[in-house]
């Protein structure tokens, strides 16, 4: 990597993703490093530590700026680590004058923060599909979630300039993912409040060239009649949902002021699958929710196999400053992480039961990596020998290894 170029490392979620994009863009010949951060746990804030001193050791030359929900939440304890020269908020970080600007400190009040996406990337030349943020912030205040703090109050990126973007990337790439903090959310704030469902029907009608369209994570109980009619009629439209589920237990949800119920998580996927049985349903769960006990555990470790969940993502609860949750009585660490673990094993299990179901179909991959990685529209990760990156090839699955299709 030449000293003279930018170099952003993104953790945490699919939106970051995309405005790293951005902010790389904004960059273009400083030997900057940075590291756009994640809060949603405390180990994800540990991350960002660690990647931070990395970056140090790595580019001792270079300046490094620290930005993101952890940089948001916690600018001073950031700030104050010797490697940081500079922390930039996560709403000024889209914009150029931050950049330019000297100042070792740009934050704000995330929570004044009235509009959304003021730069979406120009490109995504480092990947095969694109990531285009339609929604920030959040409204929600879920009893474990830091995450308002660092992103700010619902705001939503107008269709037309969501369109335009779009239309634009469909040139290039074949696939574009849709994100947001709160994707389900979407066009409240807007006039005429249109939701996701009437986004991705635009979407698809005014950029017909587009191929593949993803959704990032969804809140189940705003899955209305439209967009289920899409996720479950329009081709286009990728066979994979990912579920805010967070637990199986109606309790433990309850004290997580999730607003669905198990039954209505369960029913939600039932209806997907038989309106489109190839979907593949992905979901967060949260092992070792304060209170939680061994009957509340059972119910969130029976949910993967009730909602049929291959692509699972396991969090051990970890207490975050400032929530609600942080004041109930805890479970004990070590139980917190036998739970993740038995979590992370039953997903494993359905997982690799859902992928030798596959051997023998034929599926279309979008190839990601020359003669190595690529992804079916039901997200399933496929190895192959095809070259021509960002391309959709159609397949035939010959076996499964290592959680991997072979194609």
């Amino acid at each position: 990597m030449p000293l003279s170029s930018p170099h952003v490392i993104s953790l945490g979620c699919r939106l970051n993703l995309a405005e790293s994009e951005t902010i790389r863009s904004l960059l273009t010949g400083r030997d900057t490093v940075v590291v756009n951060s994640c809060a949603v746990t405390n180990e994800a804030v540990k991350q960002t530590r660690q990647a931070i001193r990395r970056a140090r050791r790595e580019r001792p030359g270079a300046e490094l700026v620290v930005t993101g929900c952890a940089a948001q939440i916690d600018p001073q304890a950031f700030a104050a680590m010797p490697e940081v020269d500079r922390v930039i908020g996560n709403a000024e970080k889209l914009d150029a004058a931050a950049w330019a600007s000297e100042a070792a400190l740009v934050v704000q009040d995330i929570m004044a923060v009235r509009d959304t996406a003021p730069h979406l990337a120009a490109s995504f030349s480092t990947h095969a599909r694109a990531f285009v943020e339609v929604q920030n912030g959040c409204d929600h205040r879920c009893t474990f979630c830091a995450i308002p703090f660092g992103r700010g109050n619902s705001r939503s990126v107008p269709a037309g300039a969501v369109i335009d973007r779009i239309a634009a990337l469909a040139e290039s790439h074949a696939e574009v993912v849709l994100t947001g903090v709160d994707l389900t959310s979407y066009g409240h704030d807007l006039p005429g409040q249109p939701n996701l469902g009437t986004l991705v029907e635009r979407i698809l009608r005014h950029v017909p060239v587009l191929k593949r369209l993803r959704l990032s994570s969804l809140d189940g109980i705003e899955v209305d009649d439209r967009l289920f009619a899409l996720l479950t009629q329009e081709e286009r439209v990728m066979p994979h949902v990912h579920l805010s589920l967070q637990a199986g237990d109606d309790m433990i949800l309850k004290r997580m002021k999730r607003r669905h119920s198990r039954a209505e998580s369960v029913a939600l996927v039932e209806r997907l699958k038989t309106a489109r049985p190839d979907i593949a349903i992905g979901a967060d769960l949260i092992a070792g929710f304060p209170t939680e006990d061994d009957a509340m555990f059972a119910n969130s470790l029976a949910l993967i196999a009730d909602c049929d969940i291959v692509h699972a993502h396991i969090f051990p609860y970890s207490p975050r400053a400032g929530t609600p949750a942080a004041r109930m009585p805890l479970v004990e660490a070590e139980v917190v992480k036998a739970r993740a673990a038995r979590l992370r094993d039953a997903a494993a299990t359905r997982r690799t039961s859902w992928l030798e179901s596959l051997v023998g179909s034929e599926q279309e991959i979008l190839v990601e990596r020359p003669g190595d990685r690529g992804h079916a529209g039901n997200f399933a990760e496929v190895r192959h020998a095809q070259t021509e990156v960002g391309k959709i090839v159609r397949l035939k699955i010959n076996s499964v290894q290592d959680g991997k299709l072979i194609a």
